[in-house]
């Protein structure tokens, strides 16, 4: 398993799949690895995880979805994996550039930026095959890197202006 194997099988084939079809599909491609490529793919999928623990991205997150919670951010940043290592790369340089996004997973006719349980697939599937789980590694630190975002309105549009645009509060 190599890192380019990796974001193969994470990107998402449709921009506008939803976290259903998205979790349906790596889950189909991830069941037809042997259980040391599982272990790697785990690996690769906590560093990225642990790369977008930050409060940028976070704030990101906010002007989005009112992202309020570490559960729901979880599942943000498992979404922004998703979106394949270019964009993922460009929004972890910079979260405003999430706001450049054309086609987004709706719900409701809102955006929903959330894939539930998507990295928690590999684990599954190797504990299902071998009875043993995975080693443990968390997703982030005890805090997000960086400083907290303000949620001040005039805040939010300066650091994010792109995003604040396109999701306006």
């Amino acid at each position: 398993m190599t890192e380019t194997d990796f974001w193969a099988l994470v990107t998402r084939s449709q921009g506008d799949a939803s976290a259903e079809e998205t979790l349906k599909e790596l889950k189909n491609a991830l069941t037809e690895l042997d259980d040391e490529s599982l272990k790697a793919f785990d690996k690769f999928f906590g560093q990225q995880m642990r790369r977008s623990y930050s409060w940028a991205v976070w704030g990101a997150a906010y002007i989005v979805t009112g992202c309020d919670s570490e559960y729901a951010f979880a599942e943000f940043r498992a979404f922004l994996i998703s979106l394949g290592k270019d964009w993922y790369d460009k929004i972890i340089e910079n979260p405003d550039a999430l706001g450049d996004l054309t086609v987004w997973p709706l719900k409701d006719n809102y955006a929903y930026p959330f894939i539930e349980d998507y990295d928690l697939i590999a684990g599954q599937l190797y504990e299902d095959r071998t009875g043993d789980e995975l080693p443990f590694i968390p997703s982030g630190n005890a805090t997000p890197a960086g400083k907290k975002f303000s949620s001040k309105a005039k805040d939010l549009r300066k650091t994010y202006p792109k995003l604040s645009a396109r999701f306006p509060f």
